[in-house]
């Protein structure tokens, strides 16, 4: 955090208008030449900073503030917003049907295992490389008017990744045993045939998502950011239909026959997914059809602007492969944790680890990154742009983000019990996995933040500096993940099916120190940015309180139907939170009960 900022007024709202620049150039500031004197060391090392669509480095003069500063990211992020909820909404559903059929079962290990692959691919094309080699360059032409060339490199990536993406599926199919030893390196037996089975189907799917994503990256350049996030709903939908139409017929089996019927369950819900991932291509394809009105397949690497895309691609794949590899790695270790069902127990926490993440980092993210990259203007003024729309950007985040890891930590079996209680994911079940989501709220914040911070980078073409500290994360979190997964229970007497959590907690602290690096570099870069102590402190303050209610709550109503419990200890705790942060002055706060008091109607009553 920022530790010189100690009143939340000091930095404005990303949403706050900018005044007019003025008619004559300033007068360079100390951030000014900190600035300069960055991007020339960075050019002369090879790196590009350039504002984005300007393959020489060098921002256009305009007689007024451009459109990128004017630009209000409040309603596109909402937008975002929505369309995750949405998806992450039927995609809990979706978990918790596979927890109903599947629990914490050998088949389920070997499908979270398998389905690992697809989401490998669809993370690193998707929210990763398209979205900060694609959606800058794209942007920033659309924002120039200059729709033609626009066309044109839309096509020339379209080409170029249907055919990578051709190679990788082929690849994949023929190399699934070495990849599941890699991967899942713990399993035997009938577990590792399954995944092998799992991961030759769910290849051909992986591979319409990744064209999805291409999708996503046109539809949001042009801000159309609901239906390419809410495209995930038809693709968890199939899945839940193939594991409901086909699931109905179980009836009372034995353990034995329950085993065969959960490894014939899976492998239709494989098929299912592989369904979904075409359905998920289909539904976004007319909108960016009639967004792209002259598309047409080129194969083209020669032209100034594909090539841009293309050596911006490869440093950001490398930094979101990294981060990716790392969850391979967690797998894999949780695979040599000697507790049937650790993988799955890991993949369940990690859902709900990722929904804030994803709902609430990712929706400000992905609206500020087309605006950050379509800012024109002096080096000093899109210094100031980028300045402000991330101190507000991160503000938006954290109220969102602290709450939410208060709740997890302390009411995470709630939230767990929930969810997932049902068929074959037992009470027991719900504890473990509510330790190990304890885990993961070590870095959510600092892994939530530094999602805008690398997005700031990739507005400024510098895809680099976050791969660099990419590598820095996996490596502390292998390491860290292995010492606390494995030997460190046994030494402490714990037993040892909770080092998965250990794998949790390894994972935020490389969180925090990579955090650490990307603000400290980009501070440098274009002036001081951060939250202030006294904004998180008042944040923690609020969560805290409302935690302690939850938690009595939760004692004196004892024992119930755990949707019962959580909507008595789950609403009150959220409650006094927006309460209490809201009546100490965040403007992100009173702004989130301003809104739902006018969404409710109670606001016009109280007036």
């Amino acid at each position: 955090m920022n530790d010189d900022q100690d009143s939340e007024s000091q930095a404005p709202d990303s949403e706050s208008q900018g005044d007019a620049s003025n008619a004559f150039a300033p007068e360079p500031t100390e951030d000014t030449k900190a600035f300069n004197i960055s991007r020339n060391a960075s050019e002369a090392a090879g790196e590009t900073i350039a504002v984005v669509g300007e393959s020489t480095g060098r921002f256009p003069r305009t007689g007024s503030v451009e459109s990128g500063e004017r630009e209000g990211t409040g309603k596109h992020a909402f937008m975002v917003g929505a369309g995750i909820l949405i998806s992450r909404v039927v995609g809990v559903v979706r978990q918790r049907v596979f927890a109903y059929y599947f629990g914490n079962s050998l088949a389920a290990d070997a499908f979270t295992a398998a389905f690992r692959i697809p989401n490998f691919l669809q993370n690193v094309f998707g929210e990763g490389a398209l979205s900060a080699s694609f959606i800058p360059v794209y942007a920033n032409l659309l924002a120039r008017g200059n729709d033609e060339e626009a066309n044109r490199v839309a096509g020339a990536v379209l080409t170029l990744l249907a055919l990578v993406t051709s190679v990788i599926v082929l690849v994949g199919v023929l190399t699934t045993p070495y990849i599941i030893s890699i991967v899942a390196l713990g399993f035997i037996g009938d577990r590792r045939d399954l995944a092998i089975q799992l991961v030759q189907i769910f290849f051909p799917g992986a591979g319409l998502l990744v064209m999805s994503a291409w999708c996503l990256g046109v539809l949001n350049s042009h801000r159309r950011f609901l239906l390419s996030y809410t495209a995930p709903v038809v693709w968890n939908l199939a899945i839940i239909a193939s594991m409901i139409f086909f699931g109905a017929h179980a009836g009372q089996l034995n353990q034995g026959q329950l085993g065969q019927f959960q490894a014939h369950l899976a492998v239709i819900t494989a098929w299912g997914s592989v369904v979904g991932s075409a359905l998920q291509f289909v539904v976004q394809l007319p909108t960016v059809l009639w967004l792209v009105r002259r598309l047409r397949p080129v194969f083209d690497i020669a032209t100034t602007n594909v090539r841009t895309v293309i050596r911006n691609f490869f440093p950001v794949f490398m930094s979101r492969g990294v981060v990716q590899i790392s969850a391979f790695v967690d797998a894999a270790l949780a695979s040599l944790v000697p507790y049937i069902g650790a993988v799955a127990a890991l993949n369940y926490a990690q859902s709900l680890y990722t929904l804030p993440v994803s709902l609430f980092g990712m929706s400000v993210s992905a609206a500020e990154l087309p605006a950050m990259a379509s800012a024109l203007g002096t080096t000093d003024e899109v210094a100031a742009q980028l300045r402000k729309r991330l101190d507000g950007g991160l503000r938006r985040i954290a109220v969102f983000i602290v709450p939410s890891s208060m709740a997890m930590l302390a009411l995470g079996d709630v939230i767990t019990a929930c969810l997932y209680q049902t068929g074959q994911f037992k009470s027991a079940d719900a504890i473990y996995v509510w330790g190990i989501l304890a885990g993961s709220t070590v870095g959510l914040l600092a892994s939530t933040l530094g999602r805008l911070y690398a997005s700031t980078y990739y507005a400024l073409h510098d895809t680099r500096s976050p791969l660099r500290y990419a590598i820095v994360r996996v490596t502390l979190t292998t390491t860290l993940g292995y010492l606390f997964a494995i030997p460190l229970p046994p030494m402490l007497g714990i037993d040892p099916k909770w080092g998965v959590a250990g794998l949790t907690v390894s994972a935020g602290i490389a969180g925090w120190i990579e955090f650490a690096l990307l603000r400290r570099t980009l501070n440098r870069r274009i002036g001081r940015t951060g939250l202030p102590i006294g904004y998180v402190s008042k944040l923690w303050l609020a969560a805290a309180v409302g935690a302690t209610v939850g938690w009595a709550i939760k004692l004196v109503i004892g024992v119930q139907h755990p949707v019962i419990v959580a909507g008595l200890v789950l609403v009150p705790y959220g409650l006094i939170y927006f309460a209490i942060s809201s009546a100490l002055g965040l403007p992100a706060a009173v702004a989130v009960v301003q809104r739902v008091l006018r969404v409710t109607g109670l606001k016009r009553l109280g007036s």
